[in-house]
């Protein structure tokens, strides 16, 4: 309790039972004890009677002085910091030097945490002993931490991995919940909202305005993401950009390539909708990567693969295809339409450019823009002409039937092109708001054999779900019961379950490539917008083992 005293030339108690051992008169050697080790002032030894007289306790009287003027030390090494003392600093140093020796006493330690807490730069020799002593280590401040981290990225890993892993249990938790309707899905929280999550607000305060950390940070996430092919990674990714974009740490933002087309794509999310204006920046962006400089197209495309910004492209894909039906245009013809695709291409290969580390914007296939689009707007054509045709009055109706089948060659984009897959996907989605059962019985059947099974993943089951509540009243329908069970959800699970068990092997999670194994093993980069990652053993066994 008293260690680092004698270092100081303080008496301890050990010093007292060794006076009291020895002495002849005890009384005398214990009056002679407080004179020397007391408050020396003059005035005071006077008064002390008094509090005799009073029945208050001299420990009582000695603890609340301590107490004090510890405080008032406290608040002047604050001021000091805060100060524009040029020598501030060397001030805090000394005053370090002189108390570190007490930092073990429990009295004291507060005072010398404040020291280091306000130092820039603690002396090296200072962290080890804080770093190598787990009690000092677990009471120090965070700005301490930081200093201890960006040299030693083990620990830092070991501080970090607890908080991914309740991020992902988080966002796991939200899709798999009951609590669920059209009003409140995964996709119902703002982008805002987002940000004040626990992980979130932890980890920016983790990294401070510290690059390397951020840095470090990114090289987790990335790695876990291609470990695991988990979205939620490039989710969080995003989030915490945007969290420190919010508290204005330009030291980060500033050198963050992201960061400004983060932040656009922010507000797109945020109003479920990419506008004409916020298309022309992203564009710019985009367009804007210049040579030497592509590997941040993998940064971007780990943006573009957060769910969030998915689900905003998409539904800013269907209510553009609306707007060319309403105007008689063709899909190639809209430059917004195309900067979309662009972005969803780019977003869904995300894991094959960081796996690679080819970064290169993957090209949409011709075919999806001219075929598979125009199918799907003739499939809208078809859902206009029967709402309208059901609209008219009677006398002026004609027998025309609702088509039950799909354009030539649709099922077969839904199973072969990933980007076709995500817009068909949402195309379920928007008719089951519109409650158009019709088109959804027409529909559902094709999405039993999907790319990659998308139609069997986490998110669009979620949201589907979300949406067939507003047709609550149709299941009392046996032909769309039988459309939705067994048409679609039993037979999509039948045709894994066959997959599964026999004849045709499951297609695995791909295992990171020779080139993205060597960055596992590489040094930090000097700027967060690279794609260098290494020395995430720590974290990989901690979450990792997920995606095995």
């Amino acid at each position: 309790m008293f260690a680092g005293l004698p270092e100081l030339g303080i008496s301890n108690g050990e010093d007292l039972k060794e006076t009291l051992t020895n002495c002849t008169e005890p009384l005398k050697a214990i009056d002679q004890f407080q004179t020397e080790n007391g408050i020396l002032l003059p005035t005071l030894q006077s008064a002390l009677p008094f509090l005799d007289l009073h029945g208050t306790p001299r420990l009582e009287f000695h603890q609340s002085v301590f107490d004090e003027l510890r405080d008032k030390l406290m608040e002047r090494v604050a001021t000091i910091a805060e100060g524009k003392d040029e020598d501030r600093y060397g001030k805090l140093k000394e005053l370090l030097e002189k108390s570190f020796p007490l930092v073990k006493m429990p009295s004291i330690q507060p005072v010398v945490m404040q020291v280091l807490k306000h130092l820039p730069k603690v002396p090296e020799k200072k962290l080890k002993l804080v770093m190598a002593d787990k009690e000092l280590y677990k009471v120090c401040a965070v700005e301490v931490k930081r200093q201890i981290w960006q040299e030693n990225q083990a620990l830092f890993g070991d501080e970090v991995s607890p908080l991914l892993k309740q991020y992902i249990v988080a966002k796991e938790a939200a899709l798999f919940s009951s609590d669920l309707s059209i009003l409140h899905n995964f996709f119902s929280p703002s982008p805002k909202a987002r940000r004040q999550g626990e992980v979130v607000l932890k980890l920016t305060q983790m990294i401070g305005k510290n690059v390397k950390l951020y840095d470090m940070v990114l090289q987790f996430l990335r790695t876990l993401f291609l470990r695991t092919r988990n979205v939620h990674y490039c989710t969080l990714r995003a989030e915490l950009l945007m969290s420190l974009h919010d508290l204005d740490i330009s030291e980060i933002c500033s050198v963050d390539s992201c960061h400004k087309f983060t932040w656009c794509l922010d507000a797109c999310i945020r109003e479920k909708f990419v506008d004409a204006k916020r298309a022309r920046e992203l564009q710019g962006f985009l367009d804007g990567v210049k040579k030497g400089q592509e590997e941040v197209l993998g940064d971007l495309s780990m943006i573009l693969c957060d769910p969030f910004s998915s689900n905003t492209l998409v539904l800013s894909t269907v209510r553009n295809l609306q707007e060319l039906l309403s105007q008689d245009a063709l899909p190639r013809d809209s430059p917004d339409l195309m900067l979309l695709l662009r972005m969803l291409s780019l977003g869904q290969g995300a894991w094959d450019m960081i796996d690679s580390q080819v970064f290169k914007e993957p090209r949409l296939e011709l075919e999806v823009v001219t075929r598979f689009l125009p199918a799907m707007l003739s499939v809208l054509v078809d859902d206009y002409t029967f709402t309208v045709e059901q609209k008219l009055p009677c006398e002026e109706k004609t027998s025309l039937s609702y088509p039950t089948a799909l354009p030539d060659n649709f099922n077969k984009y839904l199973q072969e092109n990933r980007v076709a897959c995500e817009m068909g996907l949402y195309y379920a989605l928007h008719i089951a708001k519109q409650r158009n059962k019709n088109a959804l019985q027409r529909l559902l059947p094709a999405l039993v054999e999907t790319y990659n099974d998308m139609a069997s993943g986490d998110i669009f089951l979620h949201l589907l779900t979300a949406h067939l509540t507003l047709l609550s009243d149709e299941f009392g329908n046996e032909e769309f019961c039988s459309a939705v069970f067994d048409g679609f959800l039993l037979n999509s699970f039948s045709s894994i379950a066959f997959e599964m068990n026999g004849n045709t092997q499951p297609t695995p999670v791909a295992s990171p490539s020779p080139e993205s194994a060597a960055i596992l093993c590489g040094d930090l980069s000097e700027n967060p917008g690279t794609l260098k990652t290494g020395g995430q053993t720590a974290i990989l066994h901690e979450i990792g083992s997920k995606g095995d």
